[in-house]
């Protein structure tokens, strides 16, 4: 009789024996990865160098590597790794081992040609008055961009044929260094300043310096008695004043089309809408005030947030009591809080509704269009104190991935697990310069190593609900105007305005319905503001309801300016002088 293989594995369990098989069951190798050495001359850098080494790899030749690394589908490939104390005539190695994005590991690049670029995002080391060391990014003028910082090395694209079962290592060279920024003129109109803040240079050790682009109002020459009310937007990294152009459109440029808002020529709108703004600035009823936008880039982001932090210093007290004396001193501004109102979207929507709960008798109003999570039980779309993963929403039997990005249709284009890797790539220890990191280094207590504490892990998306809870404490503004609305609710009656699309493309309108249940459940006093939304509006819709949204995000400035001014008299104390800057 002929046993089935089946026959003796049962007969084998039914009598004791043990037949292993070895002779096919050969040892498991490690899969095949391409290597890439880097490395860089003299002519380049004379010193020892720190920073996050980024392998830049595309399919596409129509731009650098280096700027083709995103949040959606149509993004390239980026890997990174850590270098500390590199010195001239050493190699840089990019093997299985370096963390990527889309693609987590070398061993899944496909063999085949692409374009390579390597750029050293540099770091220094700080040496904070909390008594710990970190070794960060500076801002160097840029804003944050680690694909444009001065200073940082990159060498030039190359076509490489890349072959994953190669062992030859493909070697790389930093041959190009990213210029200086040159900083802005000042104008008739637009002045440029700049301060050496003593508690941003006490708390990281070296000089720290706070900036902002200051516009004139008409007449300002003419009337040197005048006091004027400050305007303040807030928002990301300004390199100029934005939106304010003194000439007509330029005739001879291209146009270009924008796919965010399906809008041909619309670089000619941009351009239509500043040079609108600055007619209507100089015009006969515009009212007469200081506009001001600010710089407060350091070495997590853009900007700071306008809050005190932990990790990022105290840039709340910094703004609200050395720079904005300074410039009302210099510019002749009323310098009380009834004349100072603040207005943004999205980051500087947040900063907006943040300095005006945290410094309630320094600020007059605020305006905060598309903000920022304002409740963090709406994190996008985490509920950072009853979720247990950021990444999924789980079940008993599986797990589905949240939505991190969409468009006004419900259409998504990324998940929020996407957006977290590609930080993680970019930087470690929240030292991207990215969206997620700067809510995680401003809001998170510093951890043991001197890195802001995760509110969940990068890699797998689980909570830290110690952390989640610091957070709520501090930094949850909707939250915080429940438990402390006996003592801000008399300070903040008829201030708080709050604008979103109800199709925001980073779901932040969840937070702004829990915001606006709270506020509407507020009484001694009621707290008598606005909450409005817009319908199938996406991100940054700013209350306009009479305008797509692709223009009335170029019209921050008319917008609340004169919405201000037409409320003031409902708020301002009645000494205020409300007459002699309306000339």
């Amino acid at each position: 009789m002929k046993l089935s293989y089946r026959s003796i594995f049962i007969l084998s369990v039914l009598t004791g024996l043990v037949f292993v098989h070895t002779a096919c069951t050969p040892e498991a190798s490690a899969p095949a990865s391409p290597v890439f050495e880097v490395s860089y001359p003299t002519a380049l850098a004379d010193s020892i160098l720190d920073g996050r080494l980024l392998l830049l790899i595309s399919t596409n030749d129509e731009r650098e590597p280096r700027f083709q690394v995103s949040d959606g589908p149509g993004t390239q490939q980026v890997f990174g790794i850590d270098v500390e104390n590199w010195t001239e005539g050493q190699t840089q190695t990019f093997d299985a081992a370096a963390f990527g994005y889309p693609i987590s590991s070398l061993t899944e690049l496909p063999s085949g040609a692409y374009t390579v670029q390597v750029l050293l995002h540099k770091y220094e080391t700080f040496n904070r008055a909390d008594g710990h060391t970190v070794k960060m990014p500076m801002d160097r003028g840029e804003g944050q961009q680690w694909n444009r910082a001065p200073g940082n090395l990159y060498s030039t694209p190359t076509k490489i044929q890349v072959n994953a079962n190669s062992a030859a290592p493909i070697s790389i060279t930093l041959d190009q260094e990213i210029p200086p920024i040159e900083a802005p003129e000042d104008s008739k109109y637009v002045k440029h300043i700049k301060i050496k803040s003593e508690m941003l240079s006490e708390f990281w050790g070296r000089p720290m310096y706070l900036g902002a682009h200051v516009l004139l109002p008409e007449g300002f020459d003419d009337h040197p008695n005048v006091r004027y009310p400050l305007a303040i937007m807030h928002g990301h990294f300004p390199y100029d004043f934005g939106g304010w152009r003194t000439s007509p459109p330029d005739e001879d440029i291209d146009c270009e089309y924008s796919a965010r808002f399906d809008v041909e020529c619309y670089n000619k709108i941009v351009q239509q809408e500043a040079y609108d703004f600055y007619k209507a600035w100089t015009g006969p009823d515009f009212p007469r005030v200081i506009a001001i936008e600010i710089q407060h880039a350091n070495p997590f982001y853009d900007d700071s947030y306008a809050v005190n932090s932990e990790n990022l210093g105290p840039y709340g007290d910094a703004i609200t009591y050395e720079l904005i004396p300074y410039i009302e001193e210099t510019f002749r501004g009323i310098g009380e809080g009834w004349s100072r109102f603040v207005y943004g979207g999205s980051t500087g929507g947040w900063e907006a509704l943040a300095v005006q709960v945290k410094y309630p008798d320094d600020y007059g109003t605020c305006y905060a269009a598309c903000p920022d999570p304002i409740d963090f039980r709406a994190y996008c779309l985490v509920n950072l104190y009853e979720d247990e993963n950021a990444y999924y929403e789980e079940g008993p039997f599986r797990k589905t991935l949240r939505p991190g990005h969409r468009n006004y249709l419900g259409e998504m284009d990324a998940t929020l697990r996407d957006m977290n890797l590609r930080e993680l790539a970019l930087g470690t220890k929240g030292r991207s310069g990215q969206q997620w990191d700067i809510w995680e280094a401003v809001y998170s207590p510093v951890g043991e190593d001197g890195y802001p504490q995760r509110i969940w892990d990068k890699e797998s998306g689980e909570i830290n609900k110690e952390v989640a809870n610091y957070w709520k404490e501090n930094y949850d503004l909707a939250y915080i105007l429940k438990r402390d609305w006996a003592e801000l609710g008399p300070k903040l009656k008829g201030k708080i305005h709050i604008y979103c699309g109800d199709m925001d493309n980073y779901y932040l309108n969840n937070a702004v319905y829990l915001m606006e249940d709270i506020l509407e459940e507020t009484t001694a006093p009621y707290y008598d503001g606005e909450v409005d939304y817009g319908d199938r509006a996406e991100h940054c819709w700013n209350g306009d309801h009479t305008q797509p949204n692709h223009i009335s995000r170029l019209r921050y400035h008319q917008m609340f300016i004169n919405k201000w001014a037409g409320n003031v008299s409902n708020l301002a104390p009645k000494v205020a002088d409300l007459t002699s800057w309306r000339y």
